[in-house]
């Protein structure tokens, strides 16, 4: 495996990182890759963010989406990794990926899957924050469900626009501040349904769309695009509906040459 050295401390520090918000994630480790377990919700949400990121980076460097490696030579970050939901997948769209996570716990359990699974992958635990100072850039950025998780939001959202290479993508996804939300997302998700423990979000750190395409346009991004994502109950399906934007939504932001 080509993944380099975890620190010796067991948590990355940084003016970004929320403790509470790492123990959180940290304790759930071990089922991150459960389908049925605690979460679940990602696992369901992973193909409609897969192919949001795919689509649109091979559109935009003229690939052809359907390869079995569209991705092929482009770098990619993936802020918040957890245990690789997403970093495998884009691995194997030929993407050369850097995974990061605050948790050490998250890392381990990462890279024991990736061996499992015969995939050479570059898993750190760092933060966006240590990776800025390194000077590292990348063709793309993900930084998804993570936003609302960190303690300084302006400065996280500083670090992950330095990390775009000029004429780079960033995709971000979140959960809007709406009463919907407060309903669906933590009222149903959390105490009536239980698809995710009780405390997970905290509705009060939800973004609204205005706010997250200001806090990156202040950093240097543009929003080229926000894509809601819809959950059908009789489908136990996720998909992408551009007219709602009320729980669940990404975006896309490019950073001009």
């Amino acid at each position: 495996m080509n993944a380099v050295q975890a620190p010796e401390k067991d948590e990355a520090s940084g003016i970004t990182v929320d403790p509470q918000e790492i123990s959180k994630f940290a304790a759930m480790a071990d089922e991150w890759w459960d389908p049925l377990g605690k979460f679940k919700p990602l696992h369901q949400l992973n193909p409609v963010r897969i192919s949001y990121i795919r689509d649109h980076l091979a559109k935009k460097h003229d690939r052809d989406i359907t390869g079995l490696t569209p991705l092929k030579g482009l770098s990619i970050l993936d802020i918040g990794c957890g245990g690789g939901l997403l970093s495998e997948p884009l691995t194997r769209l030929g993407a050369k990926v850097t995974s990061i996570d605050a948790s050490h716990r998250n890392i381990e359990i990462a890279q024991i899957h990736a061996e499992e699974s015969g995939l050479e992958m570059d898993y750190r635990h760092m933060t966006a924050e240590e990776l800025v100072e390194q000077g590292a850039q990348f063709d793309a950025v993900i930084n998804m469900e993570v936003i609302e998780h960190v303690a300084d939001v302006e400065a996280y959202s500083r670090d992950c626009a330095a990390l775009v290479k000029p004429g780079g993508t960033m995709f971000g996804s979140t959960l809007n501040r709406t009463k919907k939300s407060y309903l669906l997302a933590i009222v149903g998700a959390e105490y009536l349904l239980r698809w995710v423990p009780r405390g997970t979000h905290e509705w009060n750190k939800f973004l609204r769309p205005s706010e997250f395409v200001d806090l990156l346009r202040r950093n240097g991004l543009e929003t080229e695009d926000l894509m809601g994502i819809v959950y059908n109950p009789m489908q136990d399906k996720w998909h992408q509906d551009a007219r709602d934007l009320d729980v669940n939504y990404m975006l896309i932001a490019e950073k001009p040459q």
